[in-house]
C-alpha cells in the first residue's frame, strides 16, 4: 500500500529553521512532483513548493520564496523542506504530497494522488 509519512514538525520561535523530511514507500514510482502543502486552522490547504523528478525547475509560494527549500532524493522517493526565517503566519499544518500533476495544477491540491497524515509547524512570536 502507497504511504508518504511526514516528520519534522514541531513548535519552534521565530526567525528559527526547521526541517521537514517526507518518505513514499508501497510501490515503484516514476516521473513523480512532489510537493508541499499546508493548512491553517480555519483556511484552505494552500501550496508551499513542489519539486518533480522530470526535471523541471522546483516552484514555490511567493510567501515563501527566499525563506523556503525543497529537495528530494529521487532514489528514495523521498522529499525535504528547508524552512528558514519562519514567521508566525507559517503556522500550519505541512502536508507532503504526490501525483502526476498537469502543468495548469501544479499548484492545485487536485493535481496529487497521494497525501501524508500532516505534520504540524508552529512559529510562535
Amino acid at each position: 500500500q502507497e504511504q508518504l509519512v511526514e516528520s519534522g514538525g514541531r513548535l519552534v520561535q521565530a526567525g528559527d529553521s526547521l526541517r521537514l523530511s517526507c518518505a513514499a514507500s508501497g510501490r515503484a514510482f516514476s516521473s513523480i512532483t512532489m510537493g508541499w502543502f499546508r493548512q491553517a486552522p480555519g483556511k484552505e490547504r494552500e501550496f508551499v513548493a513542489l519539486i518533480s523528478w522530470r526535471g523541471d525547475s522546483p516552484k514555490y509560494a511567493d510567501s515563501v520564496k527566499g525563506r523556503f527549500t525543497i529537495s528530494g532524493e529521487n532514489a528514495k522517493n523521498t522529499v525535504y523542506l528547508q524552512m528558514n526565517t519562519l514567521k508566525p503566519e507559517d503556522t500550519a499544518v505541512y502536508y507532503c504530497a504526490l501525483g502526476w500533476p498537469a502543468p495548469s495544477a501544479v499548484t492545485s491540491t487536485k493535481g496529487y494522488q497521494y497525501w501524508g497524515q500532516g505534520t504540524q509547524v508552529t512559529v510562535s512570536s
